[in-house]
């Protein structure tokens, strides 16, 4: 094929794979159910100028290119399409640099989320956002998603932590946004622009991200409650109070059966829900944060309260929210969503999950960060009910039209992608479309660069 021919001609030291069986193994990200196309080739560079040339090349040769990291995302964003280039970025991975001075790090886009975490925590600072495949996400694939975590109640989005990018556009031209400043208001702010954008403005190759000083151990808890309302008015009672916990997570009975079941952990599978909640506050402050948590979720009916007597325990405790998903996969077919409200509302999106999910006759296990009001509500199907997928995308279309009436919004961290393109326009009207069309089209006008995605 004369672009393959291209490539090689022009980039000699690239690795490229065109095996078909190498190529299938790139056609799917984490999101199972959709049945996503099969890479015309994969391209996996060490350099931005061999992004530049893949970039220039394609746009020549007008092949699409899916821009990967590590194939985590939930949103159908780096799955392949038929007759794309999937540029993986899993060998960009090294750590630039790590400035103590002026708490940055320069890192290229397939760090892996934990090594990143792993060498600044030896500098003595941290990098807050911790999606929950932080193990093996890269911080590229962040960037593409604006990827949250179980600290974003404190700490903020990927979007909070990244000052400046390198970026590739469709044409090949590289350019730099932002820096180590952290005030910087000279023009646009094309960082926020691409942050979130899934590849379709432009490639990511290096990004400066704000790291923040080492906090202390987290002191836990873990409160369950016998109704999904009661552990939804806590989570208001804490917001009205003030409270900033790091963590504020959670789980409703059947993902607490789901995870019990798999580790057997003696967790009370009677409760309707459980909150994990965290404070990285210094000394005494975490104690008074906490146990202003403990009485909030007294006050609204909590059943059960239990605190870690020390970091082993309190990380045991972690890890229950942390294997949800995981443990809602063994079940059968999953497909995970991601919709958020205004924290004061949390209680009326858990009532409408379940509502959804009874009018569709699916079942439903819901998890995620109740702090700042975006959950993941996650159908779970037998591969023999054949009628059930059918079912279970009908009640996303609830669920999302659900979070909107709430003032909420249709993805909370994952991103729009392919799965909910529909329903954007839906959340941000016909006005913000055109204005995010507008971008697409003078920023990528061959529209290469995931085609079918966002917008």
């Amino acid at each position: 094929m004369p672009f393959l021919e291209a490539l090689r001609a022009s980039l000699p030291d690239l690795r490229l794979l065109t095996d078909a069986g190498d190529r299938e193994s790139y056609r799917r990200d984490e999101t199972a159910h959709l049945d996503p196309g099969l890479p015309l080739a994969v391209a996996l560079p060490t350099t931005t100028a061999q992004v530049a040339e893949l970039l220039r090349c394609a746009a020549e040769h007008r092949v699409p290119i899916v821009p990967r990291g590590a194939g985590s995302g939930l949103s159908g964003g780096s799955a392949g399409i038929d007759g794309a280039l999937t540029v993986a970025f899993t060998r960009m991975n090294q750590i630039i640099e790590i400035d103590a001075a002026n708490m940055v790090a320069v890192v290229q886009p397939g760090v892996i989320n934990a090594d990143l975490k792993k060498a600044v925590a030896a500098e003595g600072l941290f990098y807050p956002p911790d999606p929950a495949s932080y193990e093996f996400c890269t911080i590229g694939g962040n960037i593409g998603t604006n990827a949250g975590g179980l600290c974003c109640v404190k700490y903020g989005v990927t979007r909070d932590a990244v000052l400046g990018l390198e970026v590739v556009l469709a044409d090949g031209t590289v350019i730099r946004t932002g820096g180590r400043n952290l005030k910087d208001v000279a023009g646009y702010a094309l960082t926020h622009l691409f942050l979130g954008s899934q590849g379709t403005l432009g490639l990511v190759t290096e990004a400066t991200l704000r790291l923040r000083p080492a906090p202390p151990p987290k002191q836990t808890l873990l409160a369950f409650f016998g109704s999904l309302d009661a552990a939804g008015e806590a989570v208001a009672g804490m917001t009205a109070g003030g409270l900033a916990p790091c963590t504020l997570e959670l789980m409703d009975r059947f993902t607490i059966a789901a995870v019990d079941d798999w580790h057997a952990l003696g967790l009370d599978r009677t409760a309707a829900a459980l909150l994990l909640v965290e404070s990285d506050q210094p000394g005494a402050a975490a104690e008074v944060e906490l146990a202003a948590a403990e009485a909030a979720c007294r006050a609204a009916g909590g059943t059960e309260i239990v605190r870690a007597a020390d970091p082993s325990e309190a990380d045991w405790l972690r890890q229950v929210r942390r294997l949800a998903f995981r443990a809602l996969e063994r079940l059968g077919v999953s497909q995970m969503e991601d919709v958020g409200v205004p924290r004061s509302r949390v209680a009326d999106l858990l009532r409408a999950i379940e509502r959804t999910a009874a009018d569709h006759e699916v079942t439903v296990g819901t998890f995620g960060h109740a702090g700042d009001g975006n959950l993941h509500p996650t159908f779970v199907w037998q591969r023999d009910d054949t009628d059930a997928a059918g079912r279970v995308q009908a009640a996303c279309g609830d669920l999302y039209r659900a979070a909107i009436e709430l003032g909420g919004t249709v993805t909370g961290e994952h991103g729009i992608g392919e799965t909910r393109r529909a329903y954007l326009e839906l959340q941000v009207g016909a006005g913000a479309m055109a204005v995010m069309r507008s971008i697409k089209g003078a920023l990528d006008p061959l529209n290469i660069l995931n085609p079918g995605r966002v917008v």
